[in-house]
């Protein structure tokens, strides 16, 4: 039997790309852009299932593992790599890994996906057990990387789930919790970095920002435990102290927050001496 092509790989709507003028590129891609998000709406009760699975684990304490290859696996390491700094995690926490290691970040490397068994290995070198979680992303849902990390998760009993952009994939049949958010052929036939990319991107915003929310690293709509990294976030988090402790002025705040990293015990201590 011949596969079907995959919707992922199927010829763009749009011919002879290279005679549109600058103007006419820009608003089609635009146009095709506007349909991702409803493409994401409608996976909105699969990554609900994946959120509340994820939130049960990493409350009992374990880790969130993002693994992929090209575009996915990059999304997925800047997903990662944005907990801590945001939600005052501890880097180790969530983990993105990319088919072909930390060079593939920035550069292509050959033949990189297309080992079953690498992805695995690259897990087991994190010491990945039953009580993590994994999620595979692949635009295609085939990727052997991909496929070979969840299947050998799934033999271990280790939760699962996946991001593609293909219906019925192959990750899809192995995960426990499978998304698909199926933006349809790309503007240029086959680059699943522009709709399958940001279509993946938004699928873990949502994740990662419910989960840390599920996990108290949010109070109201404020990253109460961000990093104070540089001047404009030190600056944020004076003002968010500000608006908590109404009897401090601006250096007061500021100080507090130096004193003790994070807003959240900035604020925390400042009650309890209050109340001392």
């Amino acid at each position: 039997m011949i596969e079907q092509t995959k919707i992922t790989e199927q010829p763009s709507p749009y011919r002879h790309l290279e005679k549109m003028s600058i103007a006419e590129l820009l608003q089609h891609i635009n146009e095709e852009d506007k349909t991702v998000p409803l493409a994401v709406e409608k996976a909105i009760p699969q990554i609900e299932e994946l959120v509340v699975a994820i939130t049960d684990v990493m409350l009992a304490g374990g880790r969130l593992f993002y693994i992929g290859a090209g575009t996915s696996g990059r999304l997925g390491i800047l997903d990662a790599s944005e907990c801590p700094p945001t939600y005052g995690v501890p880097y180790g926490l969530v983990i993105g890994l990319i088919a072909g290691g930390d060079i593939a970040i920035t550069q292509a490397v050959e033949n990189a996906e297309d080992s079953y068994e690498q992805g695995w290995r690259d897990l087991e070198s994190w010491h990945v057990s039953k009580n993590d979680f994994v999620i595979g992303l692949a635009a295609s849902g085939s990727t052997p990387y991909v496929v070979g990390a969840l299947k050998a998760c799934k033999e271990r009993n280790i939760y699962t789930g996946s991001i593609s952009c293909n219906p019925h994939s192959i990750i899809s049949g192995i995960a426990d919790y499978p998304v698909e958010v199926i933006v349809g052929p790309e503007f240029v036939t086959g680059s699943t970095r522009m709709k399958s990319g940001t279509a993946q991107k938004m699928v873990l915003n949502m994740i990662s920002t419910s989960v840390m929310i599920q996990l108290g690293r949010v109070e109201d709509n404020k990253m109460v435990n961000m990093q104070l990294t540089n001047a404009k976030l030190i600056d944020r988090g004076a003002k968010m102290v500000m608006e908590h402790l109404h009897n401090l002025n601006y250096e007061q705040a500021k100080s507090l927050l130096l004193q003790y990293g994070s807003v959240k015990k900035a604020i925390e201590a400042a009650r309890k001496n209050h109340h001392a």
